[in-house]
């Protein structure tokens, strides 16, 4: 979660909303990581979890990423949560709840949806206050 926290400050500085994450194998490796890049490209689907799950796919030659772990520091919206899904990652961990349009069990629970193929375990609230201050401060500074 320290490089999701740093990557998410990253995001803030270039006027994107601070979301970082990253994707680790079995063993803890950092395979592929990534923060929000919307503004910065103009792509409506570079959310940091879709960045860091690309970048890990790459690294590793396969889409499927069984076995990894996606570190997110907000909790993942319906596309990330899918792509999550999509990737075959076998643990979802996030820090800041999404009560807006969160996936991982605040609005929708996608991601433990017993009626999809895959499933995949979420531990939620790691270093929620951090993840959350930064949301906070980001969009305080816009109102």
């Amino acid at each position: 979660m320290d490089r999701a926290l740093a990557l998410a400050a990253e995001a803030s500085a270039s006027q994107d909303v601070p979301v970082g994450a990253v994707v680790t194998d079995a063993a803890g490796r950092t395979i592929g990581e990534g923060r929000n890049l919307r503004e910065a490209t103009h792509d409506p689907t570079a959310h940091a979890e879709v960045v860091a799950l690309r970048a890990a796919a790459a690294a590793t030659g396969s889409w499927n990423l069984e076995g990894c772990t996606l570190v997110v520091t907000l909790e993942p919206c319906l596309m990330c949560a899918g792509a999550a899904l999509q990737s075959r990652v076998s643990r979802l961990v996030f820090g800041a709840w999404d009560d807006k349009a969160g996936a991982a069990g605040s609005m929708y629970d996608v991601v433990r949806d017993r009626r999809l193929p895959h499933r995949a375990e979420v531990v939620a609230g790691v270093r929620e206050a951090e993840a959350s201050a930064l949301l906070r401060d980001f969009f305080d500074q816009r109102r």
